[in-house]
């Protein structure tokens, strides 16, 4: 069956808003609409800025472009070659993803630091890019020149940065990665506890990108002992970006916690480096970001303030930060005194809450400290240097990621340390053991009782943390000069909020990528009326996670799953209803709201819950790799270890939209993970008979040994995506063929997909027996399936499993006699009938059924969300710990389900959504 083209009057408001975006030509989306079709070259590409405005200071950014299929192709060089234009910055570019057909479908492309505008064209073609960034190699180390800096990478050994010169002059030394361990928690009345300091030992570097608009270096190892001979734990894997234009690398630093919950504390987790400081000490600068774009500064030997006045010009220029005036001038009781006006060495700056942040200071160790200043939140960024130059270190989601702090050690030395704490030593230490004992459920019976309580699947030994791990994004800045208050405010706004540059809705959805979307349009008051609704949830969502402090190392990113009304607080502490864990596409959700709306926040809240959900709710060693942690009152407190949470789905918009290299490392973690599924039984409470509708998820076929139980949704649908994702990145057909035989097995079982379930082969893809029994779960179609088949429909031609998919899409939401008479039976398990309607919209999308696509209108009204404003309140006073803008009845399933429902619906059967919204009455005539 041919590809569906959307109904004229659709395609007129489409190509309305694709006109807006300069460069991109209408004919273009008529071509591509949104199911993948070949489509005409785009002449141009608008490149904006993410929060609508050029940053004052830009440090270089890379971000993904999609393209029409067939419409671009990888020159027979391999040398891919675009342009920003007449004095727009240098740009490199590389193939990030490719069309079934060979033609490229995304390209990423990364942008030189420095220059700013509001905005630039991207176009095919360009001569040869100046070099901005060069890597020298040999067997001891990576040389990464970059205008007037020289960074050296060492291939083994403590550093990840031995060293690093401005203009010759070595200002940086000794990067590295330290960590302190801790034998046991805080003693909470008398004892004690030891530490013990490990720092990184580098076993492997790589250098993934040489320039010369951007070299990437990739380092792995892990954290080994300090003090002699010990043990090597704490993996990670750290890269360095180095852009041309900037002063300062990025660094994004990944972490598994590998150790034994009960004794290995993890006290202090950080980035240090160190920094020369060749100036006299009233020279010597320390800058710490305040709230807002506030900054604090101060010298190491003061001169403001004294009893006696050294003169105007003295003190004006230690407060800029620059080298005072020869000291002759100066007023001499100041001159004569200044030996004896202490010298301040140490400073910090802890953030132990999201609500609050101390400074503090002393002039060296063995000494007290004392109070600087409080506030409550900081941008995150140290400054340590002279007027002949210093560092600046600090990481994103300083103040949300908290216990964080930094520090300066020894600024009155010839050589400080600047350290960015991503755990704070003077905090509590990590505790990563389990939050509860088995409390006497000891057997499976008593397992299934505490479940039906608490919705919590327990069994011991199933709720461990080590395996998780957790990514981090640093900047360090090498300068030749301690930097102004605004200069040094601009680079800590880079910090926390990372200039970016993006593409219009419009554009991106011209390429027909992604699946069923279309971009944000309130034209009729039908559209309104929905879209006013999917804008209610994402902003009380937003504004849930302020009220409700979801803040933290290991929680930042995620979202809970049900609220309490009579406590007003979400389920924080009750077995499965606390935090979600991507539960029901909470990911998927964020990132099509985005590519609707080019919303700046929502962006921000998706690639949170996109460094969390992929990193802390997944395990990445141990014996549970591969799987996700279903949602519980920790991340991994949950028994239900599942493919179905760490889903390549819930990755993959955000990896092409930014060609994040970590991202696309989870992605590849997952390819063979089918092959332990044999591990796990996902549905070890919940299995068949425990409660109607229950499927054999994943465990050994008693029939086939080599083979596992697998549904079609939960375990199959998430696999696919990150076989998907492997297939585009690098055309290896070895996993368009494992797809395909899913695909076509699953078409060939006599219920198809209401068998819901089969044994699989992990080693083809395959699935196999009669599919002769009748079965349905709700859960099936809520885990990214939906989105994987719209797109797999449009890459590959299989009409078995187009057959049972439609099929499946008509049929979920039948009435029972419609099932009796196709299955002979109505099988339980069905729900959640407004998520649903999308099966409905599809169907009657690429049937051309109206009446099926008013059905789904009519399913989705049914809701009850859509009457959910007229809830809202706000609830204080003595009630609640802080006042709330409360949502009574709130969930996560429901909101992300009926969301994206909505977004499909609008995408595929938006040409009858007036006429059903007049027939439901939720407008006028």
């Amino acid at each position: 069956m041919p590809p569906f083209l959307p109904s004229r009057r659709r395609f007129v408001q489409l190509a309305a808003a694709l006109a807006a975006v300069p460069g991109a030509p209408i004919a273009s989306h008529a071509a591509t609409a949104n199911v993948g079709g070949k489509g005409k070259p785009v002449s141009g590409t608008a490149l904006r800025w993410l929060d609508g405005q050029a940053p004052a200071r830009f440090e270089g950014a890379t971000l993904g472009v999609p393209w029409p299929r067939g419409t671009l192709r990888l020159p027979a060089n391999k040398d891919l070659r675009f342009t920003l234009g007449a004095g727009g910055p240098a740009l490199q570019s590389w193939p990030l993803a490719y069309w079934p057909d060979g033609s490229l479908k995304w390209t990423a492309h990364a942008v030189a630091g420095g220059a700013t505008a509001s905005g630039w064209n991207l176009e095919p073609g360009g001569g040869t890019v100046k070099a901005g960034v060069s890597v020298r190699q040999s067997a001891e180390a990576l040389t990464v020149s970059a205008g007037e800096l020289t960074w050296t990478v060492p291939t083994s050994g403590e550093y990840l940065v031995e060293r690093a010169t401005r203009a010759g002059r070595v200002t940086m030394q000794h990067l590295r990665l330290v960590a302190l361990r801790q034998d046991g928690p805080e003693p909470e009345d008398a004892g004690s506890v030891r530490r013990e300091l490990f720092t990184s030992k580098v076993t492997r570097v790589t250098l993934e990108q040489e320039g010369p608009v951007r070299a990437v270096v990739k380092l792995d190892g892990v954290h080994a002992a300090r003090a002699g001979a010990g043990r090597d734990w704490l993996p990670f894997s750290v890269r360095l970006y180095f852009y041309a234009g900037s002063d300062s690398v990025r660094i994004v630093h990944s972490f598994i916690y590998d150790g034994d919950p009960a004794r290995d504390f993890i006290a202090g987790l950080g980035v240090t480096a160190r920094v020369a400081m060749p100036d006299a000490t009233h020279d010597r600068h320390v800058r710490f970001a305040g709230e807002g774009v506030g900054v604090w500064g101060e010298a190491v030997r003061p001169v403001t303030g004294l009893r006696r006045d050294p003169g105007q010009e003295y003190k004006d220029a230690q407060v800029a930060g620059q080298a005072l005036p020869p000291l002759a001038g100066m007023a001499k009781p100041v001159q004569d005194g200044l030996r004896w006006i202490p010298e301040w060495g140490d400073f910090t700056l802890a953030q132990p809450t999201p609500d609050g942040f101390a400074l503090r200071k002393r002039t060296r160790s063995g000494h007290a400290w004392i109070d600087a200043n409080a506030g409550t939140r900081t941008r995150g960024l140290v400054y340590a240097g002279g007027a002949t130059g210093g560092v600046a270190l600090g990481f994103k989601d300083f103040w949300q990621r908290t216990p964080s702090q930094l520090d300066v050690r020894k600024a009155a030395s010839d050589m400080a340390d600047v350290t960015a704490w991503m755990w704070s030593p003077s905090s509590p230490a990590m505790d990563m053991r389990s939050y509860r004992s088995a409390d006497g459920m000891d057997t499976f019976e008593e397992q299934i009782a505490g479940l039906n309580i608490t919705y919590e699947d327990y069994e011991p030994g199933w709720d461990a943390s080590p395996g998780v791990a957790r990514t981090t994004e640093l900047q360090l800045w090498v300068l030749g000069a301690t930097p102004s208050h605004q200069d040094f405010s601009d680079m800590a706004e880079q910090v926390a909020n990372p200039a970016r540059l993006v593409l219009e809705p419009a554009r991106i959805h011209a390429c027909g990528v992604l699946g069923d979307w279309d971009v944000s349009d309130r034209s009729t008051p039908a559209r309104k009326l929905i879209e006013d609704h999917l804008a209610f949830r994402l902003d009380q969502y937003l504004r849930e996670v302020e009220q409700h402090r979801w803040y933290g190392f290991w929680s930042y990113g995620d979202v809970m799953h049900a609220y309490d009304n009579d406590r007003h607080m979400w389920r924080y502490d009750i077995g499965g209803y606390a935090w979600d864990n991507s539960e029901l596409s909470t990911d998927l959700w964020l990132w099509y709201s985005y590519l609707r709306t080019g919303r700046a926040d929502i962006f921000k809240f998706a690639e949170a819950m996109t460094r969390h959900t992929g990193e802390v709710d997944v395990y990445h060693a141990g014996p549970f790799k591969g799987f996700g942690t279903r949602h519980g009152v920790q991340h991994w407190s949950d028994s239900s270890k599942q493919p179905r949470v760490s889903n390549a789905a819930y990755r993959r918009i955000y990896y092409f939209l930014t060609a994040d290299e970590r991202t696309g490392d989870l992605m590849r973690e997952l390819l063979d993970s089918d092959a332990d599924l044999h591990k796990v039984d996902i549905g070890r409470k919940l299995r068949p008979g425990s409660r109607p509708g229950a499927l054999p998820s994943a465990g050994r076929s008693a029939n086939a040994p080599a083979l596992v139980d697998a549904s079609f949704g939960t375990v199959w649908g998430s696999l696919v995506a990150a076989w998907l994702a492997e297939w585009e990145r690098t055309g290896e057909p070895r996993w368009r063929d494992k797809i395909v035989n899913g695909m076509r097995t699953i078409g060939a079982l006599e219920r198809r997909w209401f068998a819901a379930a089969a044994p699989y082969d992990p080693k083809t893809g395959k699935f196999s027996g009669p599919g002769d029994q009748a079965r349905i779960s709700q859960l099936n179609g809520v885990f990214g399936v939906v989105e994987m088949s719209s797109e797999l429909l449009t890459l590959v031609d299989e009409p078995g499993y187009r057959k049972a998919w439609l099929e499946y899409c008509r049929y979920y939401n039948a009435t029972s006699e419609e099932l009796v008479a196709l299955l002979g039976s109505a099988p339980r398990g069905r729900a959640q009938p407004d998520s649903h309607s999308r099966l409905s919209a599809y169907a009657a999308h690429h049937e051309r059924d109206r009446a099926l696509a008013l059905r789904a209108w009519r399913e989705l009204f049914a809701s009850n969300f859509m009457k959910s404003h007229a809830a809202a309140r706000k609830v204080g006073g003595v009630a609640v710990l802080r006042e709330l803008h409360e949502l009574p009845n709130i969930g996560t399933n429901g909101s992300a389900q009926w969301s994206l429902a909505a977004i499909q619906n609008m995408a595929l059967v938006g040409d009858s959504l007036d006429e059903a919204a007049r027939a439901a009455g939720l407008v006028g005539p």
